[in-house]
């Protein structure tokens, strides 16, 4: 059986990508801070598969208890979620996104070198293309124009993992998402973030059920049909699957070098405003917004070009945006219940 670790793994990506690599029958380890996210996941996710799951709980800034991981199991391939996100957070405090997020990625390189695991899926981002007015977003575009710490954190890390690889025996799928909504069909795991959420569709599903007053829309003065920026919208669990075709490719290669950046995205741009209108028709449900100014960093359009992932993955998303707003009201809604049934 193929061990795989992953860090980061009860978190919003990561839990998922959990999910569908045990149902495909990978042998899989989480590590975790439980820094934004619940311990409560890890459950869900063995409810999901219907067996236990391996776990270490660990922060990946410290390079000791990182390497005690690593010594004490055996891995085939790692797949890297855990990193601070958000990038409002990521400009009042850069200094707690460069050091988090770099260090673990380089106290993980230096494990997985000492320990001679030599395949890696690294959570990118589509932040890292930075001011690019060009789209589809094409993973040959110069990448590193980036417009806050979070996304610059990303890039650092890409270079640092390109170096690696072609320095060594290490080979590397970067993937670059682009905007993660939706959640598991049985409701059970979901995007869930501590404090006030900083994507789309966790608030808009925590203004339906009355958590938070409005949502609020930053900006309608873009040049785009309705002046709202627009976004490549992906279901997570589409997400998941990439992360497992990445795996596959991993597993398949016997190159002894080997660096690789993917998008991945569904390749269609919809805007906030024209996603507001697909929550209400998927929900039934009226989504209470207001008009604010435009929040810094923020493009006005950003979607993906998805040949590379067809023809390297043989990935395509399946799952519609409408499809996407149920699964995330159905989720909050099996989330508001098991909240409720604790009180």
């Amino acid at each position: 059986m193929v061990n795989i670790l992953i860090t980061g793994g009860t978190g919003y990506i990561g839990s998922h990508t959990a999910v569908l690599l045990c149902e495909a029958g990978y042998n899989v380890h989480i590590a975790d801070n439980f820094a934004n996210s619940d311990p409560g996941v890890l459950n869900r996710i063995e409810q999901i598969i219907g067996k236990s799951i391996h776990f270490s709980e660990v922060d990946l800034t410290s390079s000791e208890d990182l390497d005690l991981v690593f010594k004490n199991n055996t891995f085939d391939a790692v797949i890297h979620f855990a990193g601070l996100k958000s990038v409002g957070e990521s400009i009042k405090e850069p200094l707690k996104y460069y050091n988090n997020n770099i260090s673990s990625t380089m106290n993980l390189l230096n494990s997985m070198h000492k320990h001679n695991v030599d395949k890696l899926v690294f959570s990118s981002s589509a932040t890292v293309y930075g001011e690019c007015k060009i789209v589809p977003l094409e993973e040959t575009f110069p990448i590193g124009q980036t417009t806050n710490p979070y996304a610059t954190s990303k890039f650092m890390q890409e270079l640092i993992l390109r170096d690696v690889a072609f320095a060594s025996n290490l080979n590397v799928v970067t993937l670059r998402y682009f905007n993660p909504i939706g959640a598991h069909t049985s409701g059970l795991i979901g995007e869930n973030p501590k404090g006030i959420p900083n994507n789309l569709c966790p608030y808009i599903t925590q203004v339906l059920s009355g958590k938070l007053e409005m949502l609020s829309v930053f900006g309608d003065d873009y040049e785009t049909d309705d002046g709202s920026a627009i976004r490549d919208y992906i279901h997570v669990v589409d997400l998941a699957n990439g992360h497992l075709k990445a795996i596959e490719k991993l597993l398949q290669t016997n190159s002894s070098t080997s660096y690789n950046a993917i998008n991945l995205g569904r390749g269609i741009g919809v805007s906030v405003l024209e996603m507001i209108k697909t929550f209400e028709n998927a929900t039934g449900r009226k989504v209470p917004y207001r008009v604010t100014s435009r929040r810094q960093g923020d493009l006005p359009v950003s979607y993906a070009a998805t040949d590379k992932a067809l023809n390297e993955l043989d990935f395509k998303a399946e799952r519609s945006i409408e499809q996407a707003c149920r699964d995330s009201w159905n989720y909050q809604e099996e989330f508001n219940k098991t909240s409720a049934s604790k009180e």
